[in-house]
């Protein structure tokens, strides 16, 4: 149950952070310079660079603009009374400007850089390469690659701990050896005995009656013949 809280509130936050607009980027700033009373209103402006001037004429008499000094030269129309002009500077810098009709008109524009973004930081994990295996799809076992390996390199110095695989050194293997000497000395049965025993009396009892009747059969004959 936690589990599934968990996840749904996860699946709520992800959702939300979709729909909710990104802020937006703060847009360039609009400024304003008026001409009145034959002059600039403010004489030093400060800007960033991006940011937008606009002037506007406020005297009987007509004004214009155009820069005596910086990094960049502007010159705006003949603007006459209720007129405006507006220019956006993007080179930082110090400008001077006048009025070219009525020279005494004076003022200066100070450009500053933008603000560079803040670097985004991207943590970097060193990983280190794993080691290259030499065993590849359809390669033999283990034990068969040792093997192998020995009876390619005969002078090769084997491991020192024994082979899994040795069923020479091993216990179950030396079982059934110990197990047939033990049966081949262990004594014979009463019965077997008796019975061997009978069989030799049969034996011997048909052959002492063999030997008999052969004799008298001997005997019988040498008498007919005399």
């Amino acid at each position: 149950m936690h589990r599934l809280t968990a996840l749904l509130g996860a699946l709520f936050l992800a959702g939300a952070a979709l729909v909710l607009p990104a802020p937006a980027v703060q847009a360039a700033a609009g400024h304003q310079v008026l001409m009145s009373g034959y002059a600039f209103s403010p004489r030093t402006l400060t800007i960033t660079a991006g940011d937008t001037v606009t002037w506007t004429n406020q005297d009987q008499a007509p004004h214009d603009v155009k820069t005596t000094s910086g990094p960049a030269s502007v010159h705006s129309p003949m603007l006459n009374k209720g007129g405006s002009w507006s220019h956006t500077f993007t080179t930082p810098g110090t400008y001077g400007y006048l009025c070219t009709v009525h020279p005494g008109m004076t003022a200066q524009l100070v450009v500053e850089a933008a603000a560079a973004p803040a670097p985004t930081v991207q943590q970097h994990q060193h990983k280190t390469p794993a080691a290259p295996t030499t065993r590849t799809a359809g390669a033999m076992p283990s034990s068969m690659h040792m093997s192998h390996s020995a009876e390619a390199a005969p002078g090769a110095a084997t491991s020192p701990s024994p082979s899994p695989t040795a069923p020479a050194s091993s216990p179950a293997a030396a079982q059934p050896a110990v197990d047939n000497a033990a049966s081949a000395i262990r004594p014979l049965s009463p019965l077997l005995l008796l019975t061997g025993v009978v069989a030799g009396v049969a034996v011997l009892c048909l052959l002492l009656v063999g030997s008999r009747s052969a004799a008298a059969a001997s005997r019988n004959e040498e008498a007919g013949r005399g």
